[in-house]
This record gives structure tokens, sequence and C-alpha cells, in this order.
């Protein structure tokens, strides 16, 4: 542990903030450098040096609004994607530039041509590729440090447990209503918060249900009959999955870090045509 910090001081710089403090710096390229020379992870150097006030470089931006200890617990903690499309490409995206530490990743589907309108890990040269192996290659790309589990198979009541087991919040990239009962359950059943996401047209909505709340009973009603959305009638447009999806994420930091203010026994509702934006008291 010495070693480790002693190259961590040695190797750090001071830069300025773009607020004109001065801060110790490590960059990516000697974090990737002292990991290896120690036979560690460069996950184990970044929480390591955040512990020791030194700022991982590509996290830099973020810790005026999260701090340094809470990027550390950003490090530290572990979020599910059930459904890596629309929805979980872009949370898959966000989470990884946050610098969360690990991510289990289910989806059983391929890319297929009209995914490219709003699927951020699609494109026109990974047709039938499987939206997971993408995923894992975006990324290794964009944070190395993130522990991928990656599970190509759909989500069903036998397999969620499993799959999930370990996680600290678990997001809601679906597009059925029936699996997503099924992932409730499970993430209550293990004591998981589960952040709720859903898009039609211009239209989206989030709710973050913890495992004592009523939860999805309060938007489709019973599970045995429950309301049908309008996805399908009224397509996805690009804009709302990414607003949607930056709501989940922006939930997933608040559970993560302990914050105030989590959309709960409540549903946010986004009218992006209009615009108009506000909360339905589910209560």
């Amino acid at each position: 542990m010495n070693r480790l910090k002693d190259d961590i001081r040695k190797y750090s710089e001071i830069r300025e903030a773009p607020n004109g403090r001065q801060y110790q710096s490590l960059s990516s390229l000697k974090v990737r450098e002292i990991a290896h020379r120690n036979r560690c992870s460069s996950k184990e150097i970044e929480i390591l040096a955040l512990r020791s006030n030194i700022v991982p470089e590509r996290y830099q931006r973020n810790l005026g609004s999260i701090g340094i200890e809470g990027q550390a617990r950003l490090l530290e903690s572990k979020v599910a994607i059930v459904g890596v499309g629309g929805l979980g490409g872009i949370a898959l995206e966000l989470l990884l530039r946050l610098g969360v530490g690990a991510l289990a990743v289910i989806d059983g589907d391929a890319f297929s041509e009209s995914n490219v309108n709003r699927q951020l890990l699609s494109q026109i040269t990974n047709m039938g590729a499987a939206k997971v192996e993408v995923a894992r290659q975006r990324a290794e790309s964009v944070n190395p440090s993130t522990k991928m589990e990656t599970y190509r198979v759909r989500a069903t009541e036998g397999n969620l447990a499993e799959m999930i087991n370990g996680s600290h919040v678990v997001v809601d990239g679906l597009d059925d209503i029936p699996t997503r009962y099924a992932v409730q359950r499970a993430a209550k059943g293990l004591g998981i918060p589960f952040v709720h996401g859903a898009v039609a047209g211009f239209w989206g909505q989030v709710m973050t249900i913890f495992p004592e709340d009523e939860g999805l009973e309060l938007i489709y009603g019973s599970e045995a009959e429950p309301i049908p959305g309008d996805e399908r009638d009224l397509g996805t447009p690009c804009v709302t999955p990414a607003m949607v999806a930056s709501v989940q994420v922006a939930e997933v930091i608040k559970v993560l870090l302990g914050w105030k203010d989590v959309i709960r026994n409540r549903l946010y509702v986004l009218n992006l045509k209009n615009p108009a934006s506000g909360f339905v008291d589910m209560a």
C-alpha cells in the first residue's frame, strides 16, 4: 500500500482547475502504468489517489458537483442495467463517464437498423452484433477502470436475481411492462432500489422505486392487466431516451451518494414537444 501511495504521489502533477485553484492530478496514462507495475486494477489506483486527495484527471470536471469522497464512492459502487438499447445504452455511457466502478449489463438482443435512430451503441457497421458485446467494447474504450459483467440473455423471473445480485441500484432500460415487473420483483427481493424509466414519442417518465415502495403498480396498475404504453404507436425520437436516461442516471447518483430529493412515490413526467415537465404524486 505504501509503495502504491508513493507511486501515485511520484507521478502526480500540479494543475490548475477552471476556477484557478491548484490541485494534484494523476493522468489516465500514469494510472495505467502504476496499475501494470503493481499488478492491480486501475480502479484501485484511482480510489487510492482520491483517498490521498489526488485527482484522477479524467474525473476533474465531476468533482465540483460530486466531490472527492463522492467520486471514490461511485468507483466503489455497482449498477445493473437491464436492457442496453435506447435508454440503457445512454445510461451505460453516462455511468462510464461518471466513473461508476462496476456494471452488470443484461440484454439478449442484437442490433438492427431500426435501432440506429436512438440507440447510442448502434451503428450501421455493427448490425447483428450482440448489444452486450458492443457495450463491453464501449466500456473498454471509454473507461477501462469500470469492471463490466455482461449477460447475453433475456431477463426473466428465473435469472434476474442472480445477475443483479451485488448491485447497489438497478436501471430500467426495458421496453416491455411484464419484464419491468419481473425486474422490480427481483430488485425488491434483494433490497435494491430500481430506477424506472419509459419513453413514448416526445413523452418520458422516471420514478425511483425502493424495496418497500409500491412501485410500478402505481403507474401501470395490476400486473395481471397492466395499462399498455404508447411507444409502439408514437415511436421513439432520439431526444426522448437521451433526456430520460439522463434523469435516470441523476437518480442513480442520488441513491449511491445518499442525496435527498430522490423521485420516489411520485412520477416525473417529461413532454419535450411542448415542452412541459412536472411531478405526479403517486402516493
